[in-house]
């Protein structure tokens, strides 16, 4: 995270969020991108840099993924025609915890006892403003850190080691 003084001279953190989208989200990306950054948000582009009818969602998602699992970005938001495909994606990345979100209990929801660092959104199904309202959510919600909710993802990163090691046999 950076740091930047707003008008009143008082530090405030600045976030770096990652975006990433295909063929299916990049209108909604550039979008994001702009309303973000007019925010205050340091926003890192994965890319697609330019509309390219079927193009993968893997080649954008897996690096914004893997960003967000080594700490260059705090928060990531993938973005392709469903949300569905890079939510997939996203999620065989150990560190990864995505999920395609379309309404705003689960935007909180999913940071707050899952520790979602990854949102998820449909392009063609997800307009502008509902997209944002979610965004604002999503990167305003803070994870709680609760025994049970310790424990289970716990067991989360203790299936993606196992997973690690059968990937190298």
């Amino acid at each position: 995270m950076n740091v930047k003084r707003n008008s009143n001279k008082h530090i405030m953190e600045v976030l770096r969020i990652g975006i990433a989208a295909d063929h299916g989200g990049f209108e909604l990306k550039k979008h994001l991108i702009a309303m973000l950054k007019e925010i205050g948000y340091e926003v890192m582009d994965f890319g697609a840099h330019e509309l390219v009818a079927g193009d993968d969602y893997p080649d954008f998602v897996i690096p914004l993924a893997r960003a967000v699992a080594k700490g260059e970005v705090a928060r990531g938001i993938a973005i392709c025609g469903s949300g569905v495909g890079a939510s997939v994606a996203a999620n065989k990345v150990p560190g990864a915890r995505a999920a395609l979100i379309t309404d705003s209990f689960s935007a909180h929801q999913g940071v707050e006892d899952d520790d979602m660092n990854i949102m998820c959104l449909g392009g063609r199904v997800t307009g502008v403003a509902l997209a944002m309202d979610l965004i604002t959510i999503f990167l305003n919600a803070r994870f709680k850190g609760d025994e049970r909710f310790m424990r289970r993802l716990s067991k989360v990163e203790a299936l993606e080691k196992v997973n690690r090691s059968y990937a190298g046999k």
